[in-house]
């Protein structure tokens, strides 16, 4: 009988803390203040109809599920990395705005946190074919697309989440059709849109004034096939080469007409195999990458002049065969979480000190998820 009223207890207990969620106005929800969500998405890539499930985070970092959202458009479908990339599904830093890649139809979505959870607000299409990765930066959002002529393209975002192609701002990639495109993302500062060539081993530099994007100048990657990339102390630029499973630290040089990087650690290896995904804290500090052929995650710590130092190969492991790919921080840095594309699994991690603990599996997911982010 004791046990039978604990646990009705906590299902009111429950109930109640999701509908209050789901009552708060938006502007409180956004702040980061006692009432901000604690959510993590994930993007289900689904030829038959592109969706984001949301789950709803714990204090201890289990997951709920919430949600599922459609964006309104069609994803790839397929498993095992489908689209190749980081940076499928990104979060604006207010945590309510969310933009999706729709590779199957050739579009890019937005979703806004609202008083009714996450919802559906506008697609556009992507000013190219097979878009593969976002990017944010203020209004201004980036899309990369990996299909045809590789591409990225730029868009303005109302403060409603309506999104609007800019006219004459795509810009082809120095790597043409081969190029094998991985990320979009921009500098810290807005001053320089980076997107990595996987299969030129290139990595592209374009100018940025106001917004748009001037004409490409590309620099060898340190080691083959770059991949996932973040940005660490002072702006440092860190990235994945897949090939050995190494990570390069670079210094962005903005030249004006023709940025360039300068290398600060080359071709580190996380002791873990085909490295890919790559995340940092908001301090900059401890940085995280995922290993989809060992089924390990590997964590670094990065120093005042941005130089990486592996913490340890093995910070952490999801199953066999779950083969994880991408992966996202919360916001305070305390819980990791990464998708496997091997059984279609979210896994959930305590972070400490640069080691991972378990905290949090689900299963049943589509073979197709690709694209993580966490609030």
């Amino acid at each position: 009988m004791f046990l039978n009223s604990l646990r009705r207890t906590f299902e009111v207990a429950l109930v109640g803390a999701l509908f209050l969620f789901l009552t708060q106005p938006l502007h409180v929800l956004a702040d980061g203040g006692p009432g901000d969500p604690s959510l993590v998405y994930v993007m289900t890539n689904q030829a038959s109809g592109n969706t984001v499930l949301v789950f709803l985070r714990g204090p201890d970092g289990s997951v709920n599920k919430l949600q599922e959202v459609s964006t309104n458009g069609q994803g790839s479908g397929g498993s095992g990395d489908p689209l190749g990339s980081q940076g499928a599904l990104t979060l604006s830093d207010d945590g309510r705005l969310l933009l999706a890649v729709n590779a199957g139809s050739n579009e890019v979505s937005s979703l806004v946190l609202s008083n009714k959870g996450l919802q559906f607000v506008s697609k556009a299409p992507s000013g190219g074919t097979m878009p593969v990765s976002v990017a944010l930066h203020g209004d201004r959002a980036y899309v990369l697309n990996a299909g045809g002529t590789p591409n990225v393209t730029a868009f303005r975002i109302s403060l409603s989440g309506q999104l609007t192609m800019i006219s004459g701002s795509t810009q082809p990639l120095p790597g043409g059709a081969n190029s094998g495109p991985a990320q979009v993302g921009v500098t810290p500062d807005g001053s320089v849109l980076i997107v990595t060539e996987k299969n030129t081993s290139m990595i592209d530099l374009f100018p940025v004034d106001d917004g748009m994007m001037a004409a490409p100048s590309s620099v060898p990657s340190d080691g083959p096939t770059p991949f996932g990339f973040s940005f660490g102390l002072d702006s440092a630029l860190i990235v994945s080469e897949a090939t050995n499973s190494t990570f390069s630290t670079y210094h962005v040089q903005n030249v004006t007409t023709s940025p360039t990087l300068q290398t600060i650690t080359k071709s580190l290896p996380d002791g873990g195999s085909a490295a890919c995904w790559v995340v940092t804290d908001r301090g900059g500090h401890l940085v995280f990458s995922t290993n989809s052929a060992s089924n390990t995650i590997s964590s670094f710590l990065m120093v005042a002049d941005g130089s990486l130092h592996l913490l340890a190969a093995v910070a952490g492991s999801t199953a066999a065969g779950t083969v994880p790919i991408d992966m996202a921080l919360t916001r305070s840095g305390d819980f990791l979480y990464a998708v496997g594309t091997g059984n279609g699994s979210l896994t959930g991690f305590s972070v400490q000190n640069g080691k991972l603990t378990q905290i949090a599996s689900v299963t049943g997911l589509p073979a197709s998820i690709q694209g993580i982010a966490a609030r």
